[in-house]
């Protein structure tokens, strides 16, 4: 398929596509027009003696300052320049290009008066490369993510860093050897290109891409768990859930009866005289549906803002341009938030498996060791695990709970979302390793279920696991093990349904 921008409607998928070059994207003749009328509107207004936000005033708490015609061009350059002032380490570069594209998507709808000139060379930098170096904090999220997207567009104007093979380098260097030359901005184009939410929406796509994965591999992981345990697979049932039928809760009890269809291992003890299992093994359609749930909810959303028109002010009309609030990040600093949760549960019922596994019980040897007390066993690794699930809850706060006035108070109140998003990603990275740890120690205790055969889904993830990691026999430097566990996890090595 070929997306067309402005046109088409953008989705999880498709960005990604777009992204890793699996999808052609590209302005059609209808996106072509829309982007030339809405500039004609622009220069309409810049040229007449009424005062348009950001067209023909200045911006924030100068909005009461006209500017002349013959100052326009340098305003829209001075306002890219001074807003530039992002701090920290760079954002990777695969977000800043997902900033490009969800910003072409934006800019090509035909509201925001951009040059076609402008658009085609965020296009060039689409299809060259040429992805900007983007520093990771300064945004508050609410005048959009004025310095992040700041930083995106200084290599319009030749200044701002390009990525180069894992390095930054300057830009004006790379337009050189392009062929391209800087460009001088015209009215409202400044503006539009840093008002906007796409810094906020490139994490929570970011995030979402991942936690898609994760989602499914923490029901698999669980699963495993579940085996060695030798738990029931009553809670499980579908007569259960549909008498109270949340969306997630009903789909990852689906998702786990498949994963001991025909397992042997399961049908050993059906007869068993346990009456039922903690929390962390029967709940888990309850903990990991919730956490569907809220993923659903930010995908909902976050697909929203990427067919969006998120600058200010928003061309109707020749006449007419609305300031309004449509750069203001809440609507995605709220759910990323909710995410940020949902996401951290994952990891805190993980490491409460983690630490059953260990405790001896059900046939089960003490730390997973069949020669305790010489040996530790894998008693540690569960030490790693709490204390990433202390560091997940610690970045549990909701930075969309906060706010803190800017620019002279004109922008009073602000969304944070930037913090929001960011840490989404931080608490997700822990995550995939606590989950790599769950799923070392519940192969060690399949392998103490044998000759039992699991379900095929999960024999075939234990031969996944150990074709990196060894059965554990006698105590060993173990990080070794869980740096290639966190490997397999990151590189999405685990079959993770049946669809698979």
């Amino acid at each position: 398929m070929t997306f067309k921008y402005g046109i088409d409607h953008l989705d999880l998928d498709i960005v990604n596509g777009i992204a890793n070059g699996s999808i052609e994207a590209e302005l059609c003749q209808e996106a072509l027009d829309n982007i030339e009328i809405s500039r004609q509107r622009v220069e309409k207004m810049a040229a007449s003696d009424k005062a348009v936000y950001g067209i023909n005033t200045g911006f924030g708490p100068l909005c009461d300052t006209q500017i002349t015609p013959e100052e326009t061009n340098l305003l829209q350059k001075n306002l890219l320049i001074t807003h530039a002032v992002g701090v920290g380490e760079p954002i990777a570069k695969d977000i800043s290009k997902l900033m490009l594209i969800t910003k072409v998507h934006a800019l090509s709808q035909g509201f925001s008066g951009i040059r076609l000139a402008t658009v085609e060379r965020m296009l060039a930098f689409i299809n060259l490369d040429l992805i900007p170096v983007v520093p990771e904090q300064g945004s508050v999220g609410a005048s959009g993510d004025l310095a992040p997207l700041s930083h995106l567009f200084l290599p319009l104007l030749g200044e701002g860093e390009f990525w180069q093979d894992g390095k930054p380098v300057p830009a004006a260097k790379l337009l050189e050897e392009n062929g391209l030359a800087p460009m001088e901005l015209h009215a409202k184009e400044g503006l539009a290109l840093i008002n906007g939410t796409q810094f906020i929406l490139s994490h929570a796509i970011t995030g979402l891409t991942k936690m898609r994965y994760l989602l499914d591999l923490a029901d698999l992981t669980g699963a495993m768990s579940i085996e060695g345990m030798q738990g029931s697979e009553s809670p499980f049932r579908e007569e259960l859930h549909a008498t109270r039928p949340f969306p997630g809760n009903v789909e990852v009890a689906a998702r786990m009866r498949s994963f001991f269809k025909d397992s042997e291992n399961m049908s050993s003890h059906t007869n068993c005289d346990r009456v039922q299992d903690p929390y962390s093994l029967r709940c888990i359609p309850q903990v990991h549906g919730a956490s569907r749930n809220a993923y659903n909810h930010l995908k909902e959303l976050a697909e929203t803002e990427m067919n969006s028109v998120t600058d200010n002010p928003i061309v109707i009309s020749s006449e007419e341009a609305i300031s309004g609030g449509s750069f203001h990040g809440q609507p995605l600093a709220m759910v990323l938030d909710y995410a940020s949760i949902a996401a951290a549960e994952l990891g805190n019922i993980s490491d409460r498996r983690c630490y059953l596994l260990l405790e001896g019980l059900h046939g089960l040897p003490r730390l997973l060791t069949s020669s305790g007390g010489l040996n530790s066993g894998m008693m540690i690794p569960q030490y790693a695990t709490a204390a990433l699930v202390t560091e997940n809850k610690s970045l549990c706060f909701p930075p969309s709970a906060d706010s803190v006035p800017t620019s002279m108070g004109q922008e009073d109140h602000v969304s944070m979302g930037s913090i929001s998003g960011r840490k989404l990603n931080q608490i997700l990275g822990n995550l995939e390793k606590i989950i790599a740890i769950e799923l070392m120690y519940a192969a060690q205790a399949v392998d103490f279920r044998r000759p039992n055969k699991c379900s095929d889904i999960i024999e075939l993830n234990h031969q996944v696991i150990r074709a990196k990691v060894a059965k554990l026999e006698e105590d060993r430097l173990l990080k070794p093990d869980i740096d290639a566990m966190i490997a397999l996890v990151k590189s999405q090595a685990f079959t993770v349904s049946l669809e698979q």
